[in-house]
C-alpha cells in the first residue's frame, strides 16, 4: 500500500483536490487551526493515509464530523476538499519508458449507490431487495439510522454513497469501449507530469465526458501505482476468464516497464525481504483499519447475506 500524500506531492496541484495531511492523534485544538489556515470548506472528504477499497473514506460535513472522524481514526489520515462532480471513472494508463506516447488500457464507469423508490418501500427494505447493496446495510445504518425507515416516492434517487468504490456497493461497468485519441492525449499530457509514473490506475471525478476528453473541469481523486487493479473486469458482464485474461496483460505490460527500467535506468527490483517485510507492515496496517469493525456487526453481515 502507497501514501496518498506522498502521490498527490508529486501531482501538479491543479489536478487533485486541496489536501491537508495529518498524523493519528493531533489534537482539536492543532486540528482546529490547521483547517482555518486552510481554504477547505464543508464537507469535506476524510480518508486513511493509506489504504483502499474506501476503507475509512467518509464525508464530514461539520467540524464535529471531523473531531469524531480525528478521535476514531487509527491512522494518519487527509482532510480533503469534496468534488461535487457527479460522475467517476478509473482510467488504467501506462506508458513504456522508452516511448513518447502513452495509451489507456481500460476505462471503468462507477455507479454510485443510489436508491430508486417505488413509492411504497422504506429505503432499508430498498436496500434489502438488491444483492449488492444489502451488504452495505451495516455501514449505513450506523452512518443514516432511522432515516432508512424513509419511504422514497416513487421515481426519486437517492444517493447514499458518494463514493466510487466497489467495497462500498458502486456499481462498475467496463467503458472501455469510449477510448478514442482525443482522451489519450489529453490523459498522457496529464500523466507525464506525474514524475516517474508509467503504469497505474487514476480515479477520477469531472463533469461531463466531453469537458474531460478535452481536459476541463475533473479532478484527479487518487492515483494507484504498480500495485492498480484493471477494475473494468468488475464489470458483471465480463467473466472470470475475461478478468484473468485482462490481469496477465497488465502485468506483462508491468513486466516490460520494469525491465526497461532496471536494464537502463538502473533502477532496483524489490528484493524477496523487502517485499516480505512490506507485506508484514501492510497486514498490521490493514488490522488498524479493521479495528472499528465490531463482532456484531460482522455477525448481522452474515445474517442479512443470508436473507438475500
Amino acid at each position: 500500500m502507497e501514501s496518498k500524500n506522498d502521490i498527490y506531492n508529486i501531482i501538479p496541484q491543479k489536478y487533485f483536490p486541496a489536501t491537508l495531511f495529518f498524523k493519528t492523534g493531533i489534537g482539536k485544538e492543532e486540528l482546529a487551526g490547521e483547517l482555518s489556515k486552510s481554504d477547505l470548506k464543508y464537507p469535506l472528504i476524510g480518508k486513511p493515509d493509506i489504504g483502499g477499497r474506501g476503507r475509512g473514506v467518509e464525508k464530514l460535513e461539520t467540524m464535529n464530523d471531523v473531531i469524531v472522524y480525528t478521535q476514531k481514526s487509527k491512522v494518519d489520515f487527509l482532510l480533503q476538499e469534496y468534488i461535487p462532480y457527479n460522475n467517476e471513472v478509473g482510467i488504467f494508463y501506462y506508458r513504456y519508458p522508452n516511448e513518447d506516447s502513452g495509451h489507456i488500457s481500460g476505462i471503468v464507469g462507477k455507479e454510485f449507490l443510489t436508491l430508486h423508490g417505488d413509492g411504497s418501500s422504506t429505503m432499508k427494505e430498498l436496500l434489502k431487495k438488491d444483492k449488492r447493496f444489502v451488504l452495505q446495510l451495516p455501514s449505513l445504518q450506523k452512518t443514516y439510522g432511522q432515516k432508512l425507515e424513509t419511504i422514497l416516492l416513487k421515481d426519486e434517487e437517492y444517493l447514499l454513497v458518494p463514493y466510487g468504490n466497489h467495497a462500498r456497493g458502486a456499481r462498475f461497468i467496463d467503458i472501455s469501449n469510449l477510448i478514442d485519441e482525443q482522451l489519450t492525449t489529453t490523459i498522457d499530457s496529464v500523466c507525464k507530469e506525474i514524475p516517474g509514473f508509467y503504469f497505474g490506475r487514476m480515479d477520477v471525478k469531472y463533469n461531463t465526458w466531453e469537458e474531460l476528453k478535452e481536459g476541463k473541469n475533473f479532478s484527479i481523486i487518487e492515483v494507484n501505482g504498480a500495485g492498480s487493479e484493471p477494475t473494468h473486469i468488475y464489470d458483471p458482464k465480463h467473466s472470470v476468464f475475461f478478468a484473468w485474461k485482462e490481469i496477465i496483460r497488465h502485468l506483462n505490460i508491468l513486466l516490460r516497464i520494469s525491465r526497461y527500467n532496471h536494464r537502463h535506468k538502473k533502477i532496483a527490483y524489490l528484493g524477496f525481504k523487502e517485499g516480505l517485510k512490506m507485506l508484514r507492515e501492510n497486514s498490521e496496517y490493514g488490522k488498524l483499519l479493521l479495528k472499528e469493525t465490531k463482532p456484531a456487526e460482522d455477525a448481522k453481515l452474515i445474517s442479512l447475506i443470508q436473507l438475500a
